[in-house]
């Protein structure tokens, strides 16, 4: 789900320096031939000083670039980049790709960061694009990665390795329960196949947009009674954490077969977690002043809440008041949970899926860039967030066909969770594998 800001994880760990542009350095401000050939290194060059020192970004910047990233924003970006990736080191390489344009990759302590940088026609061939799009992670060793993880605030867990076989790298204790977040939409898209499968429903059946969620998502702004069919929902929900298309499925589902699913799967903490909510039921219960008895009540007092719930009885004002402000709200006690032994049964329950629909559909948004994919015959994910929570768990196939998990979590009750930083961890660990 992404509940106001339970994020779909979409994000790939772009860090963007935007359509980027110091007095020239001195082989800049040459004319001669030498001057043009290595104009590309010398900016790369200049990128690096303006981490380390307190240079003007005007010497190194195109007035268009600065126009849409002014050196405040710079500053600061360059900031988040030191503070995910550690110090940086220097330049690794860079491939000129056309006259004006040339692909740099800078070395962090971390991490290469990589991406395309334009030049400007004419001396100072100042820096008019920059964008690193590409972050690989260097493996420090699974010490370094525990020690970092243990940086992180709040209570935090992470597995990775073969789903029937012993772990690559594990951080925390693998039978906590943690908040999913918008991970719970895969317990609904493997109840979605198991039901295809058994001929109780089909993915090009059609469903009425009847009744709407909150973002996120793209449902909530279709029109009322739009035909939908059950494939494009699922994708919805799965790619892009669209919520209306969730409780679509759900609907079509019944709330009995999720939770059916849930413990088909092995889970272990199932009545943390039921009744199974709707996305929309989540955010009635939290935004309303029932929120504090429905986290108290047992399985049966809350079902017997839901029977009564008035799913109309939130506005969108209480909506964003609730899960755009930035506080956690009932996330240990109200949320969709599950152990890293509870989502290992989830990933050998979805790799054993006899259909592999669900798998095409995990695999639309992996929120992981080329280079993190190199090695793996297949990659699927979902994550998801709220204030004070976040999930990220992959399902991936390597090239002799074993299946993998690579799953971490975050929570605290306290404050928000950096998505890009433990996006970072994930991405590190899976380095593990190299």
């Amino acid at each position: 789900m992404k509940i106001g800001k339970m994020r779909a994880m979409t994000m790939g760990m772009a860090l963007a320096l935007g359509t980027m542009g110091v007095l020239a350095s001195p082989a800049l401000a040459q004319t001669n031939a030498e001057a043009t050939e290595n104009r590309f290194d010398a900016r790369a060059a200049d990128v690096i000083t303006l981490f380390n020192t307190d240079r003007d970004p005007a010497e190194v910047f195109a007035d268009a670039f600065l126009s849409q990233v002014p050196p405040e924003q710079f500053a600061a970006v360059t900031a988040q980049l030191v503070a995910q990736l550690g110090d940086i080191v220097g330049v690794e390489t860079v491939e000129q790709t056309g006259e004006n344009g040339a692909k740099i990759t800078l070395r962090f302590e971390k991490a290469l960061a990589s991406g395309p940088m334009t030049l400007e026609a004419a001396a100072p061939y100042k820096i008019s694009g920059l964008l690193l799009n590409d972050i690989h992670p260097i493996d420090a060793g699974a010490d370094t990665l525990s020690a970092d993880i243990e940086a992180l605030s709040g209570s935090k867990a992470a597995w990775f390795g073969p789903i029937d076989g012993d772990p690559i790298f594990t951080y925390g204790d693998a039978t906590k329960p943690f908040a999913l977040g918008s991970t719970f939409k895969l317990y609904v898209l493997a109840a979605l196949s198991r039901a295809v499968s058994e001929g109780r429903l089909a993915w090009d059946q059609v469903v009425t947009l009847d009744q709407k969620s909150f973002p996120s998502g793209r449902l909530q702004t279709w029109p009322d009674g739009s035909p939908v069919t059950l494939h494009t929902a699922a994708t919805l929900m799965i790619s892009i954490s669209d919520n209306t298309a969730t409780d679509l499925v759900m609907k079509a589902l019944g709330r009995e077969a999720i939770e059916a699913e849930m413990r088909a799967s092995g889970h272990t903490l199932a009545g943390k977690t039921l009744p199974f909510l709707t996305t929309r039921e989540m955010f009635v219960i939290k935004s309303s002043d029932i929120g504090e008895s429905y986290a108290a009540a047992s399985e049966a007092e809350r079902r017997a809440i839901l029977a009564s719930l008035d799913l109309e009885d939130i506005t969108e004002d209480q909506f964003l008041e609730t899960f755009t402000s930035g506080t956690p709200v009932l996330i240990e006690d109200i949320e969709w949970f599950a152990s890293m032994t509870d989502q290992m049964g989830l990933m050998r329950l979805l790799a054993g899926l006899p259909d592999d629909t669900a798998r095409q559909i995990m695999a639309v948004n992996t929120a992981l860039g080329e280079s993190d994919e190199e090695g793996w015959s297949y990659v699927g994910y979902k994550g998801g967030s709220e204030a004070g929570v976040l999930n990220m768990s992959w399902l991936l196939q390597d090239e002799s066909g074993q299946w993998h998990m690579l799953a971490i979590s975050q929570m605290d009750p306290d404050s928000e969770i950096d998505t890009a930083a433990l996006l970072m961890m994930a991405k590190r660990i899976l380095a593990l594998a190299e």
